[in-house]
C-alpha cells in the first residue's frame, strides 16, 4: 500500500505526517520552531523525522506545505519571513534524496486549500478561497480542485492585500501578532481592566484571551474583535469581486476563535460587496484545522505521482 508525507514548515511548527491512501493518518511528528536557530536546524529536525518514518515504513511520494513564498515549479524556496537561511534553498530535491522518492513544494496556504477543497469544509464547493490568520495572513484559491497559481511565484499573497493607500495591510492588521499588540495597547490604556486580568504575566500569544473578553462582556476587547472582522470582510470582498469563489474557508490560529469569529465576518462581507454579489459566498471555518496544510502537500504529492486521482 502506498503512503504519502505531508510536511508543514511554519512560522512556529514543523509538522510531519504520514497518510495512507484513504488519507487516514498513520505517523506525526512536530517539533516547535526556534527561529533564532535557523533552517538549518530545522533540516536537523527533518533529518530526524524522515530516518524515523523510514525505519517503519516506505514513503511513495512527499509534499511540502512552505511559509513563504516558493517557485513551486522547480521546488525552490525564494525566501522565509520568520527563520534565516532559507532563501533559494532547493528544499524539494533536498528531501526527496533523503526519503528516495519525490518530493514536491508548495507554499503553505496553497496547499491547505487544496486541503480543504478536497477533503475539508470546501468539499463540492467551486471554486475555493482559503485564508489562513495565525503568525500571518495567507490565502489560496482552488479552482476546479486544482491551486491556482498566476505567474510565479505563484501565491494569493492575501496578507499583503491593502486596506488603505497608506499601506496598511491585512497582516498588518490581522495578524495574530498584531492583535497581541492591539492587546497589548489596550492593557496599557486600561491595565485595571479584563483583558489586563486574563493576560497577566504574557509576553506573547494574548490573543487568545480576546474572544473570552468579549464574551464577558470587555468593551476593549469587542473592538478590538470588531476591527478584525471588519477587516477581514473588508479584504475578503476583493477576492470575491475578482474571483467570485463559492466558499471561503477560514483557518490559522485565530479562526479558533469558532462559530463567533466566523459569524461575524460573513455578515460584515455583504457590506462590502456589489449588489450583484449579493449576500456572497458561505463563509466556513476550516475542517481540517491544525492539519489543513499535511493534509493538504499530502494530497498534493498524491495527485503529482497519480494524476487519475485530481479527477476524485
Amino acid at each position: 500500500m502506498s503512503s504519502y508525507l505531508g510536511v508543514e514548515i511554519g512560522g512556529t511548527k514543523l509538522q510531519l505526517v504520514v497518510f495512507d491512501e484513504e488519507m487516514a493518518v498513520q505517523m506525526r511528528l512536530r517539533y516547535a520552531i526556534e527561529p533564532e536557530r535557523g533552517a538549518a536546524a530545522i533540516r536537523a529536525n527533518m533529518e530526524a523525522a524522515v530516518a524515523e518514518i523510514l525505519q517503519k515504513q516506505p514513503v511513495t511520494a512527499a509534499g511540502i506545505g512552505f511559509g513563504g513564498p516558493v517557485d513551486w515549479q522547480n521546488g525552490t524556496i525564494g525566501k522565509s519571513y520568520h527563520v534565516a537561511g532559507w532563501t533559494d534553498f532547493p528544499l524539494a530535491a533536498w528531501l526527496s534524496e533523503r526519503l528516495g522518492c519525490p518530493a514536491f513544494l508548495e507554499n503553505d496556504a496553497n496547499v491547505a486549500a487544496l486541503g480543504e477543497a478536497v477533503c475539508g469544509a470546501g468539499q463540492g464547493q467551486n471554486p475555493v478561497f482559503y485564508v489562513t490568520m495565525g503568525s500571518g495572513v495567507g490565502g489560496g484559491l482552488v479552482v476546479d480542485n486544482e491551486i491556482y497559481h498566476g505567474v510565479s511565484p505563484g501565491e494569493v499573497e492575501f496578507g499583503h492585500v491593502r486596506l488603505d493607500k497608506r499601506g496598511t495591510t491585512l497582516q498588518s492588521a490581522c495578524a495574530g501578532w498584531a492583535v497581541d499588540a492591539q492587546i497589548r495597547q489596550a492593557v496599557a490604556a486600561e491595565p485595571n481592566g479584563l483583558l489586563a486580568q486574563l493576560t497577566a504575566g504574557q509576553t506573547r500569544g494574548e490573543a487568545r484571551w480576546l474572544l473570552p473578553a468579549v464574551q464577558q462582556g470587555d468593551v476593549a476587547a469587542q473592538r478590538i474583535f470588531d476591527r478584525l472582522c471588519d477587516n477581514t470582510a473588508f479584504a475578503l470582498s476583493h477576492t470575491v469581486h475578482l474571483f467570485h469563489p463559492a466558499t471561503v474557508v477560514v483557518g490559522g490560529g485565530l479562526s479558533l476563535m469558532g462559530e463567533p469569529f466566523r459569524t461575524e465576518i460573513s455578515e460584515k462581507l455583504p457590506d462590502y460587496l456589489m449588489d450583484a454579489f449579493r449576500p456572497g459566498p458561505a463563509v466556513r471555518l476550516s475542517q481540517l484545522a491544525k492539519d489543513a496544510v499535511p493534509v493538504g502537500a499530502a494530497v498534493l504529492a498524491m495527485r503529482r505521482i497519480e494524476p487519475s486521482v485530481a479527477s476524485r
